[in-house]
């Protein structure tokens, strides 16, 4: 019995009033049917099942008030495998029936009947009680909260199978937010019983996202109720054909080989195998005393795929061997692209979900409701490279890689000091400027989940060694997918490095709510003239602010910048002006 949570209906609804009932105490409801409707202060909402199964109890009356994520109605899910069960037996006994009859062709056709569904018995009836059990035993993990106003993510992997044993706080799946990449890990030990989800659909937080079985519930007690009845349904199906070899006329016959038939397997899984026409005896089973399970059939047909696509490339190479001109010097080269390249192009669709459907939520949010306007400049880095090769080793010997972007984020918590507003937010209302207490300076990374800004809390407080080191450490995490929710947020000011990819120039968009974002181009060595007059030559970074038109103007940012370019430019009288 599973409890359905009432879901987020609304951005900023905690509570609600049940309106009216559409299902009753003892109805079976399918998903996705409607089962109530609530009233919020903002609409008339009607709730959908989120899976099939009988509702056992209801939890609200029509007129009182339900709370969000608080559980509404009490439904059993297991009825429905039980009943998909019941409706698969005859399928499974005609399995048998029909592996009776390639076995024992002498067999007539009056003792087929008898004996093939008595045979069918002993695995439907195991398999109808251990999944009864295994139901009543079982536990749902709950999906918790993980992250400020996400109601649902993408499961992204599953790193257990399902009959996989696991242990407290052992990763069990990966989850994609609006936000980061993040492990979900078991609350508790025991065996994974069924995945609520699969791998690419959305689940929903304050909802089930897996069955297991303790382990104080061991596998030996859960299968000891159906111990006796299993095993006389056994014997007399084994029995069975022994039976049929006394009869008259039979002396002949070839024996009935129950060994297929003796091969424990869910109706589920022999419905998988017919599917697929494999033969349940060439899938080696993985659960107990021989069990075929559903990730031992997935299996064998993974490897049979991959076994026919490595048939399909090496096809495909000797083709393309074929048509090599190796007389030409640069065929090598050739070779590598041919085994980089994509054969052909392909049209195909790919879902816009994850991290990168928020950014262009956001992007498309933050350019029409922000009057951008930009600012561009040039940054003499000369002699900051300089003092950075000086303290390079020091830092090294910290177990720390120094790059330029910890002077300027640096620089910039300076510069604040001098221009505040540039570390100021709009109210949502638009009616007021709410001025942070820290500068918390985030950096675009291009990672493994797409484009991701965390940033460095409290700045100003920090030394040039410890922004280096969460400046690291951010980016690691960010690369890999796995950005905590805490370095996500509380951004006050923004940095994106074009110029690590070799860009130049860029019109960057505000990470809203910030006001403000800086660009920075790659370095170029180019000519300049010095105080003298004379040409030398100077290491020129490019930069391009965007600033929020709302609260600041032209002359704000161009003060701050000229301040923060000082301090680049001038890396001693920056390390002068360090509390």
């Amino acid at each position: 019995m599973n409890d359905f949570i009432l879901p987020d209906i609304g951005e900023g609804i905690v509570e609600c009033e049940l309106v009216k009932w559409l299902i009753k105490e003892g109805d079976r409801i399918e998903e996705d049917q409607p089962v109530a409707e609530v009233m919020t202060d903002k609409a008339l909402v009607e709730i959908p099942a989120p899976h099939a199964g009988i509702v056992v109890r209801l939890y609200c009356q029509e007129g009182e008030i339900a709370r969000v994520h608080s559980p509404l109605f009490a439904v059993d899910d297991g009825v429905g495998e039980s009943d998909e069960t019941h409706q698969s037996e005859a399928d499974v006994s005609a399995d048998h029936e029909s592996a009776d009859h390639e076995s024992d062709t002498a067999v007539m056709a009056g003792q087929r009947q008898t004996q093939a569904p008595e045979a069918a018995i002993s695995s439907t009836a195991q398999s109808q009680i251990h999944t009864s059990i295994v139901e009543r035993r079982s536990r749902d993990f709950i999906l918790p909260d993980i992250g400020e106003g996400i109601v649902e993510c993408e499961v992204v992997t599953w790193h257990v199978a399902e009959g996989d044993t696991v242990e407290e706080d052992q990763t069990i799946v990966d989850v994609m937010t609006d936000k980061a990449l993040v492990e979900i890990t078991a609350s508790e030990s025991g065996r994974i019983v069924r995945f609520h989800y699969a791998q690419g659909e959305n689940a929903r937080v304050h909802t089930p996202l897996y069955a297991y079985v303790p382990d104080d519930i061991s596998e030996a007690e859960e299968l000891g109720e159906c111990d006796d009845g299993a095993a006389e349904a056994v014997s007399h199906s084994s029995r069975a054909p022994q039976d049929s070899e006394r009869q008259p006329g039979n002396s002949g016959a070839t024996p009935v080989t129950s060994h297929q038939a003796r091969i424990p397997a869910t109706p589920a899984v022999r419905r998988l195998l017919r599917e697929h026409a494999l033969d349940i005896t060439v899938i080696a089973g993985s659960g107990r005393k021989g069990r075929v399970l559903k990730e031992d059939v997935l299996a064998y047909l993974a490897r049979a795929e991959e076994a026919a696509g490595d048939a399909s490339v090496s096809f495909t190479q000797a083709s393309v061997g074929n048509q090599r001109d190796d007389s030409s010097p640069d065929h090598e080269k050739r070779d590598d692209i041919r085994q980089t390249a994509p054969v052909r192009l392909e049209a195909r669709r790919v879902p816009l979900k994850g991290v990168a459907a928020v950014m262009a939520r956001r992007m498309v949010q933050s350019s029409t409701q922000i009057p951008h306007f930009h600012y561009g400049d040039e940054l003499d880095v000369t002699d900051l490279l300089l003092l950075r090769a000086r303290l390079k080793p020091r830092a090294e010997q910290e177990g720390v890689r120094l790059t330029l972007m910890p002077f300027i984020m640096k620089a910039m918590a300076l510069a604040v000091i001098a221009e505040p507003v540039l570390n100021a937010r709009l109210s949502e209302d638009g009616e007021s400027i709410h001025y942070q207490d820290s500068c918390n300076i985030g950096m675009a990374v291009d990672g493994a989940a797409g484009l991701m800004v965390p940033n460095v809390k409290g700045v100003e407080r920090l030394s040039i060694l410890d922004i280096a080191r969460e400046v690291g450490r951010l980016t690691e995490s960010a690369r890999s997918g796995r950005v905590a929710q805490a370095d996500l947020k509380g951004g006050t000011l923004s940095i994106s490095n074009i110029g690590a990819l070799g860009g130049t120039y860029a019109a960057p968009i505000i990470n809203q709510p910030e006001v403000a974002i800086v660009a920075l181009g790659r370095t170029q060595r180019l000519p300049r003239f010095d105080a003298e007059g004379q040409v030398c030559a100077r290491d020129i970074m490019t930069i391009t602010w965007a600033g929020d038109h709302r609260i600041i103007d032209g002359g704000t940012i161009a003060r701050f910048s000229n301040l923060w370019k000082h301090y680049l430019e001038h890396p001693d009288e920056m390390l002068l002006s360090l509390a």
